[in-house]
């Protein structure tokens, strides 16, 4: 997958997900955008609370604590700015809807084990949940026909562009960098076939 940024050779795996976005996906995004900016906003609420658990579930450990407090006031401030823009439409916020995508994602995580092994899926589920939600913007950048859009989802999508590398450094700040590697390809794999798996709707970001 292409990319204007410089990452390591690991950060371009990584953006080459093992299976790329159905290009019918970004079509069927533009035609409703209050679904895509309600389902984008609980996108961003999710991802602020999920740092917030992890804080709180492990406070003993400094890193995740002070790497992951200013995500979650960047991810709440992009929670305000698509209600903002749902507003500026005259639109409301919707309902959020069962999110399929990661409610498999979560039968992939490993049951029981150390609270390590258990902090390294859960850090690399987040990883992959903003490794896609990055590549998904990408596309919305890329392929709306509104421009104002796809200059909106540029700017998110260079805002979230590092976000799940910081997810794998953090994983590997606490295992070895090997182990993290092997189920960090583990996950890919699994996605690939999570995302194969889903119907291809606009109404959702993932």
């Amino acid at each position: 997958m292409e990319n204007e940024f410089e990452y390591s050779e690991d950060t371009k795996n990584i953006l080459g997900l093992h299976l790329p976005t159905d290009p019918r996906w970004v079509d069927l995004a533009g035609i409703s955008l209050k679904d895509i900016l309600t389902d984008h906003a609980y996108c961003e609420q999710k991802a602020a609370t999920s740092c917030i658990s992890l804080i709180q579930g492990f406070a003993d450990k400094e890193k995740i604590v002070t790497e992951l407090a200013p995500i979650v006031t960047e991810e709440w401030g992009h929670f305000r700015l698509v209600l903002q823009e749902l507003h500026k439409r005259n639109l409301q916020l919707g309902k959020q809807r069962k999110d399929e995508y990661v409610n498999r994602l979560i039968t992939f995580m490993k049951k029981g084990g150390s609270p390590n092994e258990r902090l390294l899926d859960q850090l690399l589920m987040m990883a992959l949940i903003e490794a896609r939600s990055c590549e998904r913007f990408k596309r919305l950048s890329e392929g709306l026909n509104d421009e104002y859009m796809r200059k909106f989802y540029r700017r998110f999508m260079e805002s979230e562009a590092g976000h799940y590398t910081l997810f794998i450094d953090l994983a590997e700040t606490y295992l070895p960098k090997e182990k993290v590697r092997t189920r960090w390809h583990e996950w890919l794999e699994y996605e690939a076939g999570v995302i194969k798996g889903l119907e291809v709707r606009g109404d959702r970001v993932h």
